[in-house]
C-alpha cells in the first residue's frame, strides 16, 4: 500500500494520460474531509486517488494539514473515490459525476487503524534505507545496521563517505575531519568522538549527511554535517519499544534501550532510555629504527553511558503549538593503559608509564519550542530556546617505572561549557511556487578549563619546579541573519539564500587576554535543479562555509600525555573559510535509485596537525594545531539502493576524493649523536591525499520471518602530514528473526570476521617510524528487540540545526 500512495502521488502530473475516455466533459468536483475514527481528529496528508470503474488512475491529490481534500476537472460518468494512508483501512465509494451532480461533497470520512498494515509496517524497518534529498543524504538505521555494534561510532563506518578512525574516535566526511557532528538538529558540547561513543545505536532513528548546507544552516563544517536523529516514537495511544544486546571479543558490551510515547487528544508525551556499559582493549606498537626502539601500547577503556531523552508537545489549536524536551546524558568512565618503550641496542634506557584516568560528565540539554501557524498553509513562524550545560571531572594518575627522570604525579582536570541559542524563524509561501524562509539567531558559548597537578615540570631556563596551574577561559558570542528565496518551475527549482555573521572571541589564560578575534562574514548559497522526467535529476549548489576552531584545538593546557609525546592547543588560531560547489545527478530505476556527485572546494587559512620537537628534550615531540595557506580537495561519491530479486536488495557507495595538507614538522640529522635543540630544523610538509572507499549491505530475505545481512567494506591506502596509512577491510555477517507477529525481532551478528581491520602506518617526520593499532573489531554481537502498542499518527517535527565549531583529532594521532 505504500509503495501505491508513493506511486499515486509521483503519477498525478500525469494522470490525464490515464483518462480512458477523453473526450469526456471534466466538470466534477469531489470534497470532503478525514478524520482519525478512534481520536476524532482530521488527517494530513491522506492519498485521494479518483479511479475509473477499471480501477485505473483519473486524477488524485492529497488532504492539507486540516485533513481537507477537494479534486476538481473529474470526468463524467462512475468514478471511484479511493482513500487511503498507512496503517488505516481504504475507503472506497462510487460515485456518478453528471451536470445534475458536478459537485459532491463527501463530508466526514472516517478512518480506522489497519493492524496488519501496521505490522506490514514494522517489518520495513528491519533493513536500513539511504534517501537523496535537495540538500543531504537521509539514512533510515535499521537493525541490519545497528547490529554492527552498541554504539553510534560502530555504525558510521557503514555510512557512504563517512569514516571512523577507531583509534582515536575522530570522524571524517568525504576524508576530511572538519565535520560537525549534532544531536537532533541541536548543538551539544560533548566532543565528538565522545558523543559517538556514548550514544547507543538502538537510539537512532536516522542519520542526515548534509554535504553542502543552505543559508539556512549554520555556516561551520568544511566537509558538512552529520546530525544524528534519535528515536522519539510519535504514535496513536501508548506504545513504544525495548532492546537489549550483547557484543563480546576480549570484554563485554552491553547495551539497552527503551522507547515509550503516549499520544492522544492536544498531547504527545514521549521518552527514552539509552543505556551502553562496554570495556574496550586497544593495543599497537611504533618503532623507531634510528634507535632501534619500540614503543608498545596497552590500554583498557571502561565506560557507563547513560542517555534520558523526555518531552512533551502540547497543541494549543490548530495553529499553534509548544513543545518542550530534555536531554540528560551521564557518563562515567576510565581508561588504564601501559606504555612500554624498549630500547633493543641498550635495555637499560627501557622505561614505562602506568596510566589511569577517572572521567565523570554530565550534558544536560533543555529545548524550547513555539509555532504559529497562520491562515495560509505553509505560513508560519517559529521560536525556539535551547540551552546546553556540560560539566567534566578528570583525574589523571602517571607512574613511571625503568630507565625514567620523572616522577610519578597526578593531574586534574575540571571543564564547565554552557551554551545558548536562541533562533527566530519565519516561512510564507508567496506562491504556489515561491517560498521565502529568513530568521534570526544568536548563540552565546563559554567554556571554563581548570588544570593542576602535583607534578614537576622545566621552566624556560631548564630548572625544576612544581607545575602551574592554568585557568583557560574561552567565550564566543554569535549573531547571525538569514533570507533564502526559492522558486519550482515545472521542471526547473532554484533557491539562492545568504547568511550574515557577526563574531566576537575572547580567550584568557591565568586572567590574562591571550587572544581576541572579532570579525564579520557573509556566507552565501545558490541551489539549480534541473528534473526532465520522473527518472531523472540534476542538481548544482555554491556555498560558503567557516570552521572556527574548537576548544580542544585553542586549549594550552596538556590534552594528553606519553613519554615521548605531548598533545596541546593553540591559542592563536584563527578560522579556516571553504568555497563549496557540488554537482548530483539522481537516477531513479524501477527497481532502486543511484546517485553520483562531484565536489570541489577551495580552503583559505586551513587549519592542519603542527608537530614540533620538545625543546626541553629533543627525543620527544609535541602535537599542536596551526594555520597555513589556501589549498583544494574534490572528489567524487555514487551510491545506490536497489532490489534485484524479492529476497534480496542491497546499499552499495563508493567515493573517490584528493585533498592537498600543509603542515609544520621539524627534523634533526640521524648522523648527529647527541643533539640538542640547535640542531632542529623546521620544514613545512605538503601532501597530497587521494584515496577511495567502498561499502556494500547486502540483506537475504530467506523467509517471511527470516533475513540474513552480508556488510562489506573497503578504505584505501590514504596519507596524512604524519603517516601513510595502509587499506582496511571488513566482512560483517548476520541474520535477524521475526518473532510474536512481527512484534519481536532476534539478532545475531559476526562482525570483521577475518580479524583484518587495523590502523597499520609508516612515518617520517620527525622521526622514521612505523607500527599499527589494533582495537576489538573481530566481535559478536546478540540482541533482541519487543516493540509494543500500534496507531499510526505523525507528531510534530523538528528543526535540523548544525554545530558551530571544528573538533581536534583527539586520540594520540
Amino acid at each position: 500500500m505504500k509503495q501505491l500512495a508513493v506511486w499515486l502521488l509521483l503519477c498525478l502530473p500525469f494522470i490525464a494520460y490515464s483518462n480512458p475516455n477523453p473526450d469526456s466533459e471534466k466538470i466534477g468536483t469531489i470534497s470532503g474531509v478525514v478524520y482519525d475514527k478512534n481520536l476524532q481528529e482530521p488527517i494530513p496528508y491522506v492519498t485521494v486517488a479518483i479511479m475509473d470503474m477499471e480501477g485505473q488512475v483519473i486524477t488524485g491529490g492529497i488532504t492539507d494539514d486540516n485533513g481537507q481534500f477537494e479534486i476538481k476537472d473529474i470526468p463524467t460518468g462512475k468514478v471511484k473515490v479511493d482513500i487511503q494512508y498507512i496503517g488505516y483501512k481504504n475507503y472506497v465509494k462510487e460515485i456518478e459525476i453528471s451536470r445534475a451532480n458536478r459537485k459532491v461533497d463527501l463530508g466526514r470520512v472516517d478512518l480506522e487503524e489497519d493492524i496488519e498494515s501496521l505490522d506490514e509496517v514494522v517489518v520495513t524497518a528491519e533493513r536500513t534505507t539511504i534517501e537523496q534529498k535537495l540538500d543531504r543524504k537521509v539514512i533510515t538505521v535499521g537493525k541490519d545496521l545497528t547490529t554492527a555494534g552498541p554504539t553510534a561510532s560502530d555504525i558510521m563506518n557503514n555510512l557512504p563517505s563517512v569514516s571512523v578512525d577507531q583509534q582515536t574516535g575522530a570522524i571524517a566526511l568525504r576524508g576530511n575531519q572538519n565535520v560537525q557532528v549534532m544531536v537532533d538538529g541541536k548543538l551539544t558540547n560533548v566532543p565528538a568522538a565522545q558523543l559517538l561513543r556514548q550514544i547507543p545505536s538502538t537510539s537512532i532513528e536516522k542519520i542526515e549527511l548534509i554535504t553542502n548546507p543552505s543559508a539556512k544552516y549554520n555556516p561551520e563544517g568544511m566537509s558538512g554535517i552529520i546530525n544524528i536523529v534519535l528515536k522519539k516514537n510519535a504514535l496513536v495511544g501508548f506504545n513504544g519499544d525495548i532492546n537489549v544486546g550483547l557484543t563480546y571479543q576480549r570484554q563485554a558490551k552491553f547495551n539497552t534501550g527503551v522507547n515509550l510515547n503516549y499520544r492522544n487528544g492536544k498531547f504527545n508525551l514521549y521518552g527514552s532510555y539509552g543505556g551502553n556499559y562496554s570495556k574496550n582493549e586497544n593495543f599497537g606498537n611504533v618503532f623507531r629504527p634510528n634507535d632501534n626502539s619500540d614503543q608498545r601500547f596497552n590500554f583498557l577503556d571502561n565506560n557507563k553511558s547513560n542517555l534520558f531523552k523526555v518531552g512533551i508537545d502540547y497543541y494549543l489549536n490548530d495553529k499553534n503549538t509548544i513543545s518542550f524536551f530534555t536531554n540528560q546524558n551521564l557518563f562515567d568512565g576510565g581508561v588504564d593503559g601501559t606504555t612500554d618503550i624498549l630500547f633493543f641496542d641498550n635495555p637499560s634506557l627501557d622505561q614505562s608509564q602506568l596510566f589511569d584516568n577517572a572521567i565523570d560528565n554530565m550534558s544536560q540539554q533543555y529545548n524550547f519550542n513555539y509555532k504559529l501557524d497562520f491562515a495560509k498553509e505553509g505560513h508560519n513562524v517559529e521560536l525556539e530556546a535551547d540551552y546546553n550545560d556540560f560539566e567534566s571531572d578528570e583525574d589523571a594518575n602517571f607512574r613511571f617505572r625503568g630507565n625514567s627522570t620523572t616522577a610519578d604525579y597526578m593531574d586534574f582536570v575540571d571543564t564547565e561549557r554552557s551554551r545558548l541559542t536562541v533562533n527566530l524563524d519565519y516561512t510564507n509561501p508567496l506562491s504556489e511556487s515561491m517560498k521565502l524562509e529568513a530568521g534570526l539567531q544568536a548563540r552565546l558559548f563559554n567554556t571554563d578549563i581548570d588544570y593542576s597537578s602535583d607534578g614537576q615540570t622545566l621552566n624556560a631556563n631548564g630548572d625544576l619546579i612544581d607545575t602551574p596551574s592554568t585557568n583557560f577561559e574561552y567565550s564566543r558570542d554569535i549573531y547571525s541573519a538569514y533570507v533564502s528565496l526559492g522558486k519550482n518551475y515545472e521542471k526547473w527549482s532554484w533557491q539562492l539564500g545568504a547568511r550574515a555573521e557577526t563574531v566576537e572571541v575572547r580567550a584568557d589564560t591565568n586572567s590574562v587576554r591571550a587572544f581576541t578575534n572579532d570579525y564579520v562574514q557573509v556566507y552565501p548559497s545558490a541551489f539549480l535543479t534541473y528534473t526532465p522526467s520522473e527518472k531523472n535529476q540534476f542538481q548544482v549548489s555554491y556555498s560558503r562555509r567557516v570552521d572556527r576552531p574548537g576548544v580542544g584545538q585553542v586549549n594550552p593546557i596538556r590534552e594528553w600525555s606519553t613519554p615521548l609525546i605531548s598533545s596541546f592547543g593553540n591559542t592563536n588560531l584563527e578560522p579556516q573559510f571553504t568555497n563549496s560547489i557540488e554537482t548530483n545527478y539522481t537516477r531513479n530505476l524501477e527497481k532502486g535509485s543511484i546517485t553520483a556527485g562531484v565536489f570541489y572546494r577551495i580552503i583559505e587559512d586551513e587549519i592542519n596537525r603542527a608537530l614540533f620537537i620538545d625543546r626541553t628534550d629533543v627525543n620527544k615531540v609535541i602535537l599542536t594545531f596551526d594555520n597555513f595557506s589556501n589549498t583544494t580537495a574534490y572528489g567524487f561519491e555514487l551510491s545506490s539502493n536497489y532490489r534485484p530479486t524479492k529476497w534480496w536488495n542491497f546499499n552499495t557507495s563508493f567515493d573517490l576524493f584528493s585533498q592537498k595538507q600543509k603542515g609544520i614538522t621539524e627534523q634533526i640529522d640521524s648522523s648527529i649523536e647527541n643533539p640538542t635543540a640547535d640542531n632542529i630544523e623546521t620544514n613545512t610538509v605538503e601532501v597530497t591525499n587521494t584515496a577511495w572507499n567502498f561499502r556494500m549491505i547486502n540483506n537475504f530475505k530467506v523467509t517471511k520471518t527470516v533475513t540474513f545481512t552480508a556488510f562489506g567494506m573497503y578504505r584505501g591506502k590514504n596519507k596524512n602530514i604524519q603517516f601513510d596509512v595502509d587499506p582496511m577491510v571488513m566482512v560483517n555477517l548476520g541474520a535477524r528473526v521475526s518473532l510474536w507477529d512481527g512484534q519481536g525481532t532476534f539478532s545475531v551478528n559476526y562482525n570483521d570476521i577475518f580479524n583484518s581491520m587495523r590502523f597499520k602506518f609508516v612515518g617520517q617526520n620527525p622521526y622514521l617510524q612505523q607500527g599499527q593499532f589494533n582495537w576489538e573489531s573481530n566481535t559478536v554481537f546478540v540482541g533482541l528487540n519487543y516493540r509494543f502498542g500500534g496507531g499510526k499518527y505523525r507528531a510534530k517535527s523538528r528543526k535540523r540545526r548544525d554545530n558551530d565549531e571544528k573538533q581536534g583529532s583527539g586520540g594520540i594521532f
